[in-house]
C-alpha cells in the first residue's frame, strides 16, 4: 500500500492552544495503528513538534515555512516526504489558521493543494462557535476547511448544541469530537514543550490518547477527505541519492542538549557531498576522528550546563578546534556553549567552551521570538558578501555586550519590527550568533560550507 496514495491533510486550529498538537498527536498513532505510513509536517519554524512527531509515528517531521524556506523549497520537502512511501501526510498547522499572514497554516495549504480540517475549541461556549467556523470558512473560500474535530466538549447537551448549530449554518463537516476531561497533557518548559529526545510521553499514554481519537474521530471520512490533496510531483529533492562522493565530515552536535535543527539543513549539507558525524558534547570526552568541519546547532544547554562544564575534555576539544582556523558554525544554544560560561539564577557562572569573549544569563522572560533575514556584509563559508539568508530566533538568554574586536558578519532585519542589528559574530574561522539559518531559502550556503569545510584533493569516499 505504501507509495502508492498521495494523501495529504493539514490539521488547523482556531487560535494557539486549541489543541493542535494532542490531536496530530493521536492522529499520527491512530493512523499508524491502521497499518498506514505516516508522514508528519510542522507548518512554521518550531524544532519541538517535529521531535514529538517523530515520536508518535516513527518517521521524521520536517518544517514547512513559506516565508524562511521560500516557496520553491517548501514544495521540494513536502513532495520528496509526501512521496517517500507514505500513505498518507499529515501537516500540523501553526497558532490560528490566519495567524502569521505569508506562513500562516493556510497560506501553506493553498500553497500546496492540502485540505484542512479545523480544531474547534467549543469550551465556554455553544451556537457562537458556528459564527466562528462560518468567518473561517469565508475569510479565504479557497482553503476553506472540508471538516471539523470539536475539543473540549463537556456534555452531550453541549455537543448537540454546537453540532446542531454547525450543521445548520456552515459547511464544514464534523469528523468527531474529543470531550473536555481528556486525560492527557503536555508538559512544557520556557521554550515549549519537552522535547521529543526527552521521550515526555510515555507509549502507553500515547496509545489512550490514539484509543480515544479511534473511538472519537472519523479516520475513514478523514482519509476520504485527505485522497483530494492536489500534491506537487516532480519535485523531490536530489539530497536523497545513493553513492555521492563525500567532500568533507562535517560533526554535527546532537544530543539532549543540542537537538534544535531543520531537517533540510542536513539533507542540503548531504547533497552538497557532506558526511555528517553526529556526537554529544554531553557524554563523548573528544571530538570523532577525521572531521573538517563543526556544526553545533540550538537546544537547551542551560539545563543541561553542569554536564556541559564538566565534559573538560570536549570542552577543551571544541576550544582547540576553534584555534585552528577550521569551520565552525554555532546557532543560539551551540553558540551559548561557545561562550566563557553560561549564568543560571541558582548557580554562579558554569564554564563552557570560552571560544566568544562573553557570558550568556538565563532571562525569566523572553529576550527574543520572530522571523530573520539575513544579509552578509563579509565574505564567510556561507557565501560572499550581499547574499540575503532567512531564519528565525528564539531564545530566553542574553549576552553580555561582544568586545568591538569580535567580527560582525551579517546584518540582522526583524520581520516584524524591521530594525536592523549586526550579529554573526566571527573569531576565526568560527561563525556564531541566537539566529537559526534555514539553508532551504539559499540551498547555495550548504554548498558554500562543504567547499569551506573541504580538505585539499577529494576524499574519493562513498556515502
Amino acid at each position: 500500500m505504501a507509495g502508492e496514495q498521495r494523501s495529504a491533510i493539514l490539521i488547523a486550529g482556531t487560535s494557539s492552544g486549541s489543541g493542535k498538537t494532542t490531536i496530530t498527536l493521536g492522529l499520527l498513532v491512530a493512523l499508524r495503528n491502521l497499518g498506514l505510513a505516516v508522514q508528519p509536517f510542522k507548518c512554521g519554524p518550531d524544532f519541538i513538534d517535529p521531535g514529538l512527531h517523530q515520536m508518535a509515528c516513527g518517521r521524521v517531521s520536517r518544517n514547512l515555512d513559506l516565508w524562511m524556506m521560500g516557496e520553491p523549497q517548501v514544495r521540494k520537502t513536502f513532495a520528496a516526504a509526501a512521496a517517500s512511501e507514505a500513505d498518507i501526510s499529515v501537516i500540523e498547522g501553526v497558532m490560528g489558521m490566519f495567524d502569521g499572514q505569508t506562513s500562516s497554516s493556510a497560506a501553506l495549504a493553498k500553497a500546496l493543494g492540502v485540505p484542512v480540517v479545523l480544531i474547534l475549541d467549543v469550551r465556554s461556549a455553544a451556537e457562537s462557535v458556528a459564527a466562528m467556523l462560518k468567518g473561517f470558512e469565508t475569510l479565504m473560500p479557497e482553503v476553506a476547511p472540508v471538516a471539523v474535530i470539536l475539543n473540549r466538549v463537556a456534555s452531550p447537551r453541549h455537543l448537540e448544541l454546537v453540532s446542531g448549530a454547525i450543521r445548520k449554518h456552515c459547511r464544514a463537516e464534523i469528523l468527531g469530537h474529543l470531550p473536555q476531561n481528556l486525560d492527557f497533557s503536555m508538559p512544557a518548559r520556557h521554550l515549549g514543550l519537552f522535547t521529543g529526545e526527552e521521550q515526555p510521553i510515555s507509549p502507553e499514554a500515547l496509545e489512550t490518547l490514539a484509543a480515544t481519537i479511534s473511538a472519537q474521530i472519523n479516520l475513514e471520512r478523514l482519509l476520504e477527505l485527505a485522497a483530494g490533496a492536489a500534491l506537487p510531483s516532480g519535485e523531490a529533492v536530489s539530497a536523497r541519492q545513493e553513492n555521492r562522493p563525500v567532500h568533507a565530515r562535517i560533526g554535527v552536535a546532537r544530543d539532549r542538549a543540542f537537538c534544535f535543527y531543520y531537517e533540510d539543513n542536513f539533507d542540503l549539507l548531504r547533497a552538497a557531498g557532506a558526511e555528517l558525524v553526529f556526537f554529544s558534547p554531553l557524554k563523548d570526552q573528544n571530538l570523532p576522528e577525521g572531521l573538517h568541519g563543526l556544526y553545533l546547532g540550538g537546544g537547551y544547554p542551560e539545563l543541561y550546563a553542569r554536564e556541559l562544564s564538566g565534559n573538560l575534555t570536549m570542552r577543551q576539544a571544541i576550544f582547540d578546534w576553534a584555534q585552528s582556523g577550521k569551520p565552525l558554525y554555532a546557532e543560539c544554544g551551540g553558540f551559548m556553549y561557545l561562550t566563557e560560561g553560561i549564568v543560571g539564577d541558582d548557580v554562579g557562572v558554569l564554564p563552557m567552551a570560552g571560544v566568544f569573549p562573553v557570558t550568556a544569563r538565563m532571562r525569566k522572560k523572553r529576550a527574543s521570538l520572530g522571523y530573520r533575514e539575513v544579509r552578509l556584509e563579509k565574505d564567510c563559508f556561507f557565501g560572499p558578501a550581499g547574499i540575503v539568508l532567512r531564519g528565525h530566533e528564539f531564545h530566553y538568554s542574553v549576552i553580555d555586550e561582544m568586545p568591538a574586536h569580535i567580527e560582525r558578519v551579517y546584518a540582522v532585519n526583524s520581520s516584524v519590527s524591521g530594525d536592523d542589528s549586526r550579529e554573526g559574530y566571527r573569531y576565526n574561522n568560527v561563525l556564531g550568533g541566537y539566529l537559526h539559518l534555514h539553508f532551504g531559502y539559499n540551498p547555495q550556503m550548504a554548498v558554500e560550507f562543504v567547499l569551506a569545510c573541504r580538505p585539499a584533493g577529494k576524499l574519493g569516499e562513498k556515502k
